[in-house]
């Protein structure tokens, strides 16, 4: 299934993608696309449904993020070969962990707001998996059992906050819709191969980043059994995996984003983003 939830921000309703990539509303089945709703018994409830009995979304409709309630957004660092290489990093031999707050979850879409002070803004195209239940010291060969199903994540990065004002690299990912989420929540029996994806990121139509699943240090099997040995997931819980080479950071010269610019940002079966760069608001 494809997962998703539409409406003005803050008053989104859960959605389910038909075939023909239409979404449906699925307000009469569940309040929201939460973790409450991710349980495998809630899913398998879900998969019963008949898309075609369910009210379509009004055209052209705001797609937010496809999971709401977030309690827990945790991110992987230098998590590529040739991403930690173009940082000039070196090769990490456990995974880097830090985290994102929720509350920097917005929509697949929606605007990214330079924040105040910014001077390197960046992007990174990333697969997050969203847990479907309570995950404690999980063993690796168990782990895909705890995973509800995947989306996109576009990890934005203030990258002078993040490594030119001392102590955690969390001052350079939290800014206010610094975690573009979705278009769609894919459960894992729509995503067989989730470690050989195609990802790319474009701004204004030039491709920045281009790479695969494949060639991450820590798959996602072992990033779900390595972060269950320091904390518990819960349902609902969002952790993003890491970025392939193409980073503004690793360009000789570095082109930050700017006000105007326009990520497009794909992952084989997960969808699209569309995100613009916009000035800070007050």
């Amino acid at each position: 299934m494809k997962l998703c939830r539409f409406g003005a921000p803050g008053a989104e309703k859960p959605g389910l993608v038909d075939a023909q990539g239409a979404i449906r509303d699925l307000s009469a089945h569940v309040k929201d696309i939460t973790g409450e709703t991710l349980s495998k018994a809630s899913l398998d409830a879900l998969r019963k449904i008949d898309p075609a009995s369910l009210p379509q979304a009004p055209a052209g409709v705001r797609v937010g993020a496809c999971v709401g309630g977030v309690r827990n957004f945790i991110a992987v660092g230098l998590n590529y070969v040739d991403h930690a290489k173009e940082t000039g990093s070196p090769i990490p031999q456990e995974p880097i962990l830090f985290n994102k707050l929720p509350n920097c979850i917005v929509g697949p879409n929606d605007d990214v707001m330079v924040p105040k002070g910014s001077t390197k803004l960046d992007y990174e195209v990333e697969i997050a998996f969203v847990i479907g239940k309570r995950a404690r010291y999980v063993e690796e060969k168990d782990a895909l059992s705890y995973i509800a199903g995947y989306a996109i994540c576009n990890d934005i990065s203030e990258r002078a906050f993040q490594a030119e004002r001392g102590g955690q690299w969390m001052k350079g990912k939290c800014a206010e819709t610094f975690g573009p989420l979705g278009p769609w929540l894919v459960t894992t029996d729509e995503v067989p191969t989730p470690q050989k994806l195609a990802m790319s990121l474009d701004v204004n139509g030039q491709r920045r980043q281009t790479g695969s699943t494949e060639t991450m240090i820590f798959n996602m099997n072992y990033l779900l059994h390595y972060i269950t040995q320091f904390m518990v997931l819960e349902p609902g819980d969002v952790v993003t995996t890491g970025t392939p080479p193409g980073v503004a950071l690793g360009m000789k010269p570095p082109v930050w984003l700017k006000p105007g610019d326009l990520m497009t940002v794909k992952i084989a079966g997960l969808g699209e983003q569309n995100g613009r760069i916009v000035a800070f608001k007050e």
